[in-house]
């Protein structure tokens, strides 16, 4: 495909929430909360100056603010110190190979493990990062919530050395293998744990078929906006094996735009799905279990995609992350021009937004 054939072709965006019920809602401390998010990510030096400036541009802190809408001060300041964390590891991991990957991983969940432990001079600053965050975490998190986001993080981390593997080996899944990688990839399970970091929801309630329901789908919702609004980016710098556009391109031997229908058909069944389910939440004789049950279920209404879905929807186009400045523009017209092939510079540490951020859209 020439350039000139490139840069003719627009990618069309789906409204895939355009029947979602629950509206765009900020958590009201994010403006506090994000500035000291922020600086405290910014002690660690853990980018360079120019990669710095990219990472703040995507503000993953709002990602918090509209994902965990309900939290009190605290909570919502962890939630920003999560978002950090998940893209800190985020972007070394996609410059890891295996065994890299896996030496991060079990320095991640060992500072997690252990938060009062001092951390070994000159280890990866990731778990540093990771232990700080869990130490303010767990002043307010319950014993319940703290065990669950534990193992909903070990099986995160995991499944980011199964992802470097994959690029490590160039190793390409079919549909139904990439969701069962990518739904564990993209760490909502773990980032919804905390919604209920106050709470105390017992497992048996939350094994409930409809409530399963519900989080399997917001996964799947979440993991598909990120892909779509993504691949633009990720095409052009030539790492979209793991994404979800490129993979259904391939298996099904579509064109972008047969793509982007197929994938927008797949989303709106979840949508339905996730619909149904909610309607059929039980409701419990137990008022506080009931109050916190009914919380949690509309977090992940509000949260849903890598976090709550509409959370992450409004996120993706109100930082710089995927489409630079035009975002709110890109929003409203659901269109944009497909990038050309690009190159990132060797500080790009968010090469996501960096190609944005360096002229070329």
């Amino acid at each position: 495909m020439s350039t000139q054939d490139r840069e003719s072709i627009q990618l069309h965006f789906p409204d895939t929430l355009c029947n979602w019920p629950w509206p765009r809602h900020i958590n009201p401390h994010f403006e506090i909360c994000k500035d000291e998010s922020a600086a405290w990510l910014e002690t660690f030096n853990a980018f360079s100056p120019k990669a710095q400036n990219a990472f703040n541009r995507c503000d993953f802190n709002l990602l918090a603010a509209l994902g965990y809408p309900l939290l009190d001060k605290d909570g919502c300041r962890v939630g920003c110190d999560l978002m950090n964390l998940f893209f800190l590891i985020d972007e070394h991991f996609d410059k890891s190979d295996t065994n890299g990957a896996r030496i991060q991983a079990d320095i991640v969940m060992h500072a997690l493990r252990n938060p009062n432990m001092v951390r070994p001079h000159g280890e990866w600053i990731g778990g540093e990062v990771a232990r700080q965050f869990w130490l303010n975490a767990i002043r307010i998190a319950t014993p319940t919530s703290q065990r669950r986001f534990i193992d909903e993080f070990h099986v995160y981390m995991d499944s980011m050395v199964q992802k470097a593997q994959d690029r490590t080996e160039d190793h390409i899944r079919g549909i139904d293998e990439y969701f069962e990688v990518r739904r564990v990839t993209i760490g909502v399970r773990a980032a919804i744990v905390i919604n209920e970091i106050r709470m105390n929801i017992p497992d048996e309630v939350l094994r409930n078929e409809h409530i399963e329901t519900l989080i399997s789908a917001s996964t799947d919702m979440i993991l598909i906006a990120n892909d779509l609004y993504s691949y633009n980016v990720e095409q052009a710098r030539g790492d979209d094996r793991h994404n979800l556009v490129a993979i259904v391109m391939r298996a099904l031997s579509l064109d972008l735009v047969a793509t982007f229908e197929w994938i927008s058909d797949h989303h709106d069944g979840l949508v339905k799905k996730f619909l149904a389910a909610f309607s059929r939440v039980p409701h419990y004789s137990n008022p506080e279990l009931d109050h916190q049950v009914t919380e949690f279920i509309h977090a992940l209404g509000n949260w849903v995609i890598p976090l709550p879905v509409r959370g992450y929807d409004v996120w993706s186009f109100e930082s710089e992350r995927y489409f630079g400045k035009r975002g709110k523009e890109i929003q409203i017209t659901r269109t944009v021009e497909l990038l050309p092939k690009v190159v990132a510079g060797p500080e790009t540490v968010s090469p996501k937004t960096e190609i944005l951020v360096s002229g070329t859209s």
